[in-house]
């Protein structure tokens, strides 16, 4: 019933751009907040940066000012736009969708993209 999708990653050098999208497939669930998580080899999965579904951003401090996320709520769709990037970037990134039905909210996750910025 629900399905995250996410396309946009890839391999791009120090200082270069890339956009990730998500799409979310959530049939009878409501969209309560939509984010971005990444994940590099050996660390945890850490909070990229999160919209609420009345617009409110947050980010972590390590991407403030070079990342931006968005949301088209018609297409439940999440975007991370992500600026000047650094190697220590590279992570694969994870699309998560808090989503709520008949009271009850719960998490969901895509599949993973992999960002390679090289030096």
């Amino acid at each position: 019933q629900v399905q995250l999708v996410e396309s946009g990653g890839g391999l791009v050098q120090s200082g270069g751009s890339l956009r990730l999208s998500c799409v979310v497939s959530k049939k009878f669930f409501t969209i309560m907040a939509m984010g971005w998580y990444r994940q590099a080899p050996g660390k945890q999965r850490e909070l990229v940066a999160t919209i609420t579904s009345g617009g409110s951003t947050n980010y972590t401090d390590s991407v403030k000012g070079r990342f931006t996320i968005s949301a088209d709520n018609t297409k439940n769709t999440v975007y991370l736009q992500m600026n000047s990037l650094k190697p220590e970037d590279t992570a694969v990134y994870y699309c998560n969708a808090d989503l709520r039905r008949l009271g009850l909210r719960r998490d969901y996750w895509g599949q993973g993209t992999q960002v390679t910025v090289s030096s």
